[in-house]
């Protein structure tokens, strides 16, 4: 019997990886949802989204048997929604806001985690003494409630800093900001100290950067929290805040990795969080052997899928699926043709025009040179950076390249070769620009 999967906002990556899944011989894959509506759309209307949403299920002639996304919000926040109104199993939109809301998260944290928890407060960035609310020392983060890929992120020093910071965050807040509000109405039971804390405002937070930073991927099924992997984060040496590369598996040692899959366990139960997959982003001090938990997600990570399909023989996306069909997860474990792998981002620090971007048989040249192999562009020529969405505060990502190898040497002589055989040009703004 057939299985009908949704996959809200279906790109090329997952057109490319869920039909080729080990385990999916049953099931057909369609979209829900385009990419323009939930990816990039300059404002997201979260209940039009949910009875667009609805009204196409409903609308679908076959059976609905799962509804899954891999992206960040609106589709977190969407996928446990319209699973409510479907009558489909997953985890309680409770669970997840705990996850996806920064501040509550942050309180549940402290409750099951504490020794993992920074210095922490609810900023009103529209407030006229928001510069004189703040309660925690300097520097700190402050980033808004729900936002990702370090939209809107500061690192703060001093209070003049945050007065300076502040206008960018009001201008910008709303766009995560107002459909992230509308998310937090479908709870009509909020806890008092978070219904006031609503997508408008943001979190201050002691710096917890240093160290090794990692991805613990996991998911919770009947009450047991499980591993899939872990995945380090490796940092530009001088932009320490922006990511270049993931790669997996991680080199942390077996020991530190036991206790953050302890803290992920007591957590994750803690809230409630059930049959669905997860990921925990940790920092590890190898000097005091502390570890820190930077963020929790309610989803697994697309970032990541490549990577475990390349070492491990299946994407993670498998773990998505068969938890949404209620299926314990079929996940080999270093069955793949590499034993490491990484996703590796072209970024530039500097704004301009792209005068010259790969073309699509240099693209080819690369996926055939390196079998299994992924490329995936972000901009074109004549384009201004300007123009890319969901980029951090200090660069913009021209593209990412999948790829694996035998070794950690090989892999990062192959990830220079990838970028000897992907040519960009970009021109410098001008001044007045």
């Amino acid at each position: 019997m057939v299985q009908n999967v949704f996959v809200i906002g279906y790109d090329s990556l997952g057109k490319k990886l869920l039909p080729n899944l080990r385990h999916v011989e049953d099931c057909e894959f369609h979209g829900l949802l385009s990419m323009e509506k939930v990816i990039s759309a300059e404002t997201y209307e979260f209940d039009r989204l949910v009875d667009e949403a609805v009204a196409e299920l409903q609308a679908f002639p076959g059976s609905v048997d799962a509804v899954v996304g891999y992206w960040d919000f609106p589709t977190s926040g969407l996928v446990p929604v319209v699973r409510k109104k479907m009558g489909l199993p997953g985890p309680s939109l409770r669970s997840v806001l705990k996850c996806e809301h920064k501040y509550w998260s942050r309180l549940e944290q402290k409750r099951s985690v504490p020794e993992c928890v920074p210095s922490f407060q609810a900023v009103d960035p529209f407030a006229d003494n928001a510069v004189e609310t703040i309660t925690i020392d300097y520097p700190f983060w402050i980033k808004p409630i729900k936002a990702h890929s370090s939209h809107l992120g500061f690192l703060v020093e001093t209070p003049q800093q945050l007065s300076e910071v502040l206008p960018r965050i009001r201008a910008g807040i709303g766009r995560f900001g107002e459909p992230f509000a509308e998310m937090m109405a479908h709870l009509d039971d909020l806890p008092e100290e978070i219904a006031t804390v609503t997508g408008h405002h943001c979190i201050a937070e002691g710096i917890i950067s240093g160290g090794r930073q990692c991805t613990l991927e996991g998911y919770a099924r009947h009450g047991e929290v499980h591993l899939v992997g872990i995945v380090d984060s490796i940092r530009d040496p001088t932009h320490n805040s922006v990511l270049v590369r993931y790669e997996y598996p991680s080199c942390i040692p077996d020991a530190v990795k036991q206790r953050m899959l302890d803290y992920s366990r007591r957590f994750i139960t803690a809230i409630g969080y059930d049959n669905s997959p997860f990921n925990i982003e940790f920092f590890y001090d190898e000097d005091s052997d502390e570890i820190r938990l930077l963020e929790v997600n309610a989803r697994l990570s697309r970032s990541h899928a490549v990577m475990f399909q390349l070492v491990d023989g299946n994407s993670h996306l498998q773990v998505m699926v068969d938890l949404a069909l209620d299926r314990d997860p079929r996940m080999p474990h270093r069955e793949g043709p590499c034993a490491v792998a990484a996703k590796q981002m072209l970024r530039v620090f500097e704004p301009g025009i792209v005068r010259r971007a790969p073309l699509p048989e240099e693209v080819r040249q690369v996926e055939t040179r390196f079998p299994g192999s992924v490329v995936q562009l972000h901009v074109h020529e004549g384009m201004d950076l300007s123009e890319l969405q969901h980029q951090d505060s200090f660069s913009w990502e021209l593209a990412v390249v999948f790829i694996g190898a035998d070794t950690e040497a090989e892999l990062k002589e192959r990830i220079e070769i990838c970028r000897k055989m992907l040519p960009f040009e970009i021109e410098p703004a001008t001044a007045e620009a």
